[in-house]
């Protein structure tokens, strides 16, 4: 599936009609580069989940928790760990509990993604940064029927 957004706003709106088809052990690969809009995307996501903190990056922690949500909003950022790899994080514990886990730069951790996840791309269109493509690729039944239910909405 394929979406336009046409300024921050309209990110943070898909992100958030995501977020009404998440459910507990949800994994989702942000990939793009850097202000491709990953962490918009997260914010608009967070909103959709009823989490009112204020979103960061996690570049430098690699992992913030947000826990007031209809689910906790488990939020990564993993550029750092392209040398190490994640297995002494525990990321699985993560992936496998009861909220939703979203990866910037999972391409750095392979070996420690599940096998079933929501891929979503962003590109940034036209001079306008906050222009961008967001393209959804799911791996798994359960992420291909939420992109089902979510072609329906757009």
């Amino acid at each position: 599936m394929k979406l336009n957004a046409n300024n921050e706003q309209e990110t943070r709106a898909i992100a958030a009609k995501l977020a009404e088809y998440l459910t507990a052990g949800d994994v989702i690969l942000l990939e793009g580069n850097l202000g491709a809009g990953k962490t918009t995307f997260t914010k608009g996501l967070a909103e959709g989940l009823g989490i009112k903190r204020v979103i960061k990056s996690p570049t430098y922690t690699i992992i913030r928790e947000y826990t007031e949500g209809r689910l906790p909003l488990y939020h990564m950022d993993v550029y750092r760990l392209e040398e190490t790899g994640g297995t002494e994080l525990g990321l699985e514990e993560y992936f496998q509990g009861d909220g939703v886990s979203i990866v910037e730069w999972a391409t750095f951790i392979p070996e420690d993604l599940p096998k079933d996840y929501l891929k979503i791309n962003l590109i940034p269109t036209g001079a306008n940064l906050d222009q961008r493509e967001l393209i959804f690729t799911a791996t798994g039944t359960h992420y291909s029927q939420m992109l089902a239910e979510l072609e329906k909405v757009f």
